[in-house]
């Protein structure tokens, strides 16, 4: 019953009984696109308890790092700024984000930038992670995992919190958040203002962040109507480039490979950097304006109805607008090849290169509605929802500075695209009790996208794309509960998937679309004082675009096709009680994720850089980059008194490697960190409750990096490699203060 601690059932009048009783409407906003206890898919709930616990600053993806085949990683090194995940090896291109139902991923990129959406953690109520294909849902494909938040529900009580954290790297944030309870049974508000910053473990990767959060409802007797609008502005250094491995290896023959052959150290500043900057903190980026300077704001509106006691309904629009560009100082750019501008003539000097300050901007509106007609019975559940959503964004490029000026105006584009894209999906799901131990599931989805751009794109090159793409997505599959604390459940799902925008910019080949067989087995058991998950998974892809470790020149991902492949494995959860004092969780995932035939292209360029050849080097059975056989999580907590909580988190992960060659030379190397997060709150008469934290991260300050890319070529007989790799800070703290009103 949602709110419902602040008084007894008993102590209730009816109208208050009849107003909670329809606030669980509320659930119907998330609960057409969650998988429910009967629903036979792979699927970790995470209660806002849980996010509240360890939220002290760092972005959503970090809070969410101890769940099952989650793998995250941080640009900043600190959990602050650019942070991402993976799940089963996915990345989150492949990850399907949603809001209240709402879709989140980027319409051409497909992923989600949760440094747009600062501190959003504190206005969460609950988080289900589906992996697999898992259940129909809105907007981006889900190849890997879903992601489904419910922001904030009501309580019944009016309060007012402040929450303060300060810590290692100068991070610091601010959190001010006032709800009004229920108002006359009916009415409900809430607003959250926050302010993260942090100067960031990685040197120049200072991360400046400011969100909002608000929402307001109506509940009536059948009928919630809710408005809510949240966003974030930040202002972040990129630490994009990553930190080289010889570098990090203190090589002097390695840094001077990289000085000779890299091609990216050529200033005396460049050079300096890379020789006596520290090698854990190293940014290639000196430019102290070098950022990105995003803002992103959301709309939503919701309608649920309760048409009688099997029906019901709900409806909702919504509208996103962002706007933003990243800076960068380039040393030595072509004014003709990489701006179209022509060359200077100093005195009888024709002048082509110069160094350069150019914003990359995007504009973007999406915009649709989402909806679901909901029926239940004792033997019937069933769901038949969808939506509908635009998009449009234009990517644009100005030079605001240059040493040679050339024929260059203030403001003028040297290279302008729109992409628009058309994103119509419907679904039906059914769950059929078709005894007292068997439950049938039936989920099938169509998908209708429709993807345009025209203009040119930041290499000046003519980009146009005219997609369509009509997909089909069915699922099924079935409960059997054994007994009153087990059961067994099994289901097979296909999903396809579009390519993303830059597979349409970068790759050298027309991208096809992909499709993935995903099949699940588990089983579940609950007692007294345990509750244990065990499943199998095999998800089989036709065409998956894969990473080639490779990276263009704004940092993303290069993808090529690969017609067969596979992520198959075990996953194991569970959480043993031993007394109200004391808990453990544990959840392990060990897998297999191959590639039947990758070729790898290598490019040659000869002794003297005078040839230009082709090698194409083939491997069988590879592995899939990025993503690692074993993920183990650990989480003890320990309640010694009453209000002092000690938890210890533990997550091991293993080898990673950059590319498709299953080359141990090109790996990230595998990695085993515990935080300690040590809580005591209380009471007095005039503070409902004071909760002071320290989080200590990397307690036992273990050097490792979580993400990275390569790249390289040959030059006749010398064979150039270069591994790039973001390093995670050491042992560093984190002291919170909560106050509640």
């Amino acid at each position: 019953m949602v709110g419902a601690t602040a008084m007894s059932w008993a102590q209730m009048n009816e109208e208050q009984k009849d107003s909670l009783e329809t606030l669980n409407l509320e659930d119907v906003f998330v609960s057409s696109t969650r998988a429910g206890d009967k629903t036979p898919v792979t699927f970790t709930n995470v209660k806002g308890e849980a996010i509240k616990s360890v939220n002290l600053g760092q972005d959503l993806p970090i809070l969410l790092k101890m769940t099952p085949s989650m793998v995250t990683t941080s640009d900043a090194g600190a959990g602050i700024g650019y942070t991402g995940m993976r799940i089963r090896g996915s990345d989150a291109t492949r990850i399907n984000v949603t809001i209240n139902g709402i879709p989140v991923n980027d319409s051409e990129s497909q992923g989600v930038f949760w440094v747009n959406m600062p501190d959003l953690s504190s206005s969460t109520n609950s988080i289900q992670i589906q992996r697999g294909v898992g259940t129909s849902t809105n907007g981006a494909a889900a190849f890997g995992a879903t992601v489904n938040l419910q922001t904030s529900t009501p309580s019944t009580e009016a309060y007012g919190m402040i929450n303060n954290s300060i810590g290692s790297f100068g991070t610091r944030k601010h959190t001010v958040m006032l709800n009004s309870g229920l108002i006359d049974d009916r009415w409900a508000f809430e607003g959250r203002l926050s302010k993260i910053a942090s100067d960031g473990f990685i040197d120049r990767s200072a991360s400046d962040l400011q969100s909002y959060y608000l929402s307001g409802a109506y509940y009536g007797k059948k009928t919630i109507v809710k408005a809510l609008s949240f966003g974030g502005k930040e202002v972040t250094q990129q630490a994009w480039y990553g930190t080289p491995e010889a570098k990090l290896n203190g090589s002097p023959e390695g840094l001077q490979e990289l000085i000779d052959f890299g091609g990216e150290y050529s200033t005396p500043e460049q050079l300096d950097n890379l020789n006596n900057a520290s090698a854990r903190t190293f940014n290639y980026y000196t430019y102290d304006n070098q950022v990105d300077n995003y803002q992103q704001d959301h709309y939503q509106l919701h309608l649920s109805h309760q048409l009688n006691k099997n029906w019901n309904a709900t409806v909702a629009g919504h509208y996103t607008f962002g706007w933003g560009y990243f800076e960068q100082f380039r040393a030595d750019d072509d004014l003709v090849d990489d701006y179209g501008f022509t060359p200077v003539t100093i005195g009888a000097e024709i002048v082509t290169e110069s160094e350069i300050i150019r914003r990359r901007w995007l504009e973007n509106h999406f915009a649709g509605f989402t909806y679901s007609l909901n029926y239940e019975s004792d033997k019937i559940n069933a769901t038949l929802g969808g939506g509908y959503n635009y998009y449009d964004g234009d990517h644009f490029g100005e030079v605001i500075w240059a040493e040679f000026g050339s024929n260059l105006n203030i403001r003028d584009r040297y290279y302008d695209n729109v992409g628009t894209k058309n994103d119509f999906n419907t679904f039906l799901k059914v769950n059929y009790q078709f005894n007292e131990k068997l439950n049938l599931y039936l989920d099938g989805q169509v998908r209708i996208i429709s993807y345009k751009t025209n203009g040119n794109d930041s290499d000046l090159r003519t980009f146009k794309v005219n997609e369509e793409f009509n997909f089909f997505n069915p699922k099924l599959g079935a409960t059997y509960q054994i007994d009153e604390y087990s059961n067994l459940y099994g289901s097979f799902a296909i999903g396809n998937r579009e390519p993303v925008r830059s597979d349409f910019l970068d790759s050298p080949v027309k991208p096809k679309h992909e499709t993935l067989q995903d099949m699940e087995l588990g089983y579940k058991r609950f007692g007294d004082h345990y509750q244990l998950g065990i499943n199998l998974y095999n998800m089989s892809y036709n065409d998956q675009l894969v990473l080639t470790g490779e990276l263009d020149d704004v940092g993303n991902s290069v993808r090529t096709n690969v017609e067969s492949s596979f992520r198959r494995g075990i996953e194991m959860e569970g959480t043993y009680t031993f007394s109200s004092q004391f808990s453990w969780g544990i959840n392990a995932a060990f897998s297999q994720n191959k590639i039947a035939e990758f070729t790898e292209v290598v490019y040659d360029y000869g002794d003297n850089f005078d040839e230009f050849n082709i090698i194409n080097n083939s491997f069988e059975d590879t592995e899939i980059s990025f993503s690692p056989n074993v993920v183990i999580g650990s989480i003890v907590n320990f309640t010694p008194v009453e209000g002092l909580s000690i938890g210890l988190q533990s997550k091991y992960v293993g080898q990673q490697f950059l590319d498709n060659t299953s080359n141990d030379d090109r790996a990230i190397e595998a990695y085993f960190i515990n935080d300690l997060n040590l809580g005591y709150s209380f009471k007095t008469d005039f503070i409902k409750e004071i909760g002071i934290q320290l989080l200590v991260n990397n307690l036992l300050d273990v050097e490792y990096e979580s993400n990275g890319y390569t790249w390289g070529y040959l030059a006749g007989s010398t064979d150039y490699r270069q591994n790039n790799y973001y390093p995670q800070a050491g042992r560093n703290f984190l002291f919170a203060v909560n106050l509640k009103f």
